[in-house]
């Protein structure tokens, strides 16, 4: 199954947060489609090393030029690294890559009980990124801001665009309009929703508004089965006392 991250469109922070210099190519496709190059200057990758190399596990959003935030799910007990400004996986193209000083994983995630909530997590990078063209963070939504209905957002991400398909090495991405707490929870998943959740597709790059959470992959998002996310506008306070506390 591909793990992906979902990465939210908002606005500005030092940089310019949320507005990169190459636009992305917006269109309608749900199925997932090649991201033009850099236009996610946000989205990282984690990797995990195997061996004497480093795999791709998960994708992530850049927050600050030492943070990262990811799904809890995509930590395990292997040394990890994050590489910025990726692309294409299986090539070098000038990237930025970082040690990992830290990982924190959010206290109440557990990883028996998804449906349960809670899956975040932070990466603090051992040195902070260099903030230029293809390496910029996104912006985070305020505390309890919440997405409306069918409002378009974008899912990026490596990985397999179907069930058993080829893998991607190139930057995905997909359109999945966010579905309401209400609807996403009376029709589909039986009460399964919470309210620090969000959902998206059955028929979301909001910046920073959600971290995939279950049902994580491209063909997921199938009628009557939308991917759900961890709502990051309920963390955002967590979010900003890890960064001040670490």
């Amino acid at each position: 199954m591909m793990k992906v991250a979902l990465v939210l469109l908002f606005a500005a922070y030092a940089y310019g947060c949320g507005t990169p210099t190459y636009e992305p190519s917006v269109s309608r496709v749900v199925q997932g489609e090649d991201a033009r190059p850099h236009s996610w200057p946000w989205v990282i990758s984690l990797q995990y090393r195997s061996g004497s190399t480093y795999r791709h596990t998960c994708g992530g959003t850049l927050l600050a030029p030492n943070w990262v935030i990811t799904a809890g799910h995509c930590i395990g007990r292997y040394t990890y690294r994050v590489v910025l400004g990726e692309y294409d996986i299986r090539k070098e193209e000038g990237e930025q890559v970082r040690a990992v000083e830290r990982i924190i994983v959010h206290p109440g995630w557990n990883s028996n009980c998804p449906s349960c909530g809670n899956n975040i997590a932070m990466i603090k990078l051992a040195s902070p990124a260099v903030l230029n063209d293809k390496v910029q963070p996104s912006c985070v939504p305020e505390s309890g801001e919440i997405v409306p209905h069918n409002y378009p957002c974008y899912v990026t991400g490596w990985g397999r665009l179907y069930s058993n398909g080829p893998i991607s090495s190139k930057l995905q991405q997909a359109l999945l309009p966010v579905v309401s707490n209400s609807i996403c929870n009376s029709d589909w998943w039986a009460g399964t929703i919470k309210t620090t959740m969000i959902c998206a597709g059955g028929g979301i790059h909001c910046f920073c508004h959600g971290v995939t959470s279950f049902c994580s992959s491209f063909e997921c998002s199938t009628l009557k089965r939308p991917t759900v996310f961890t709502r990051t506008s309920s963390f955002t306070q967590w979010i900003s006392d890890t960064m001040l506390q670490y």
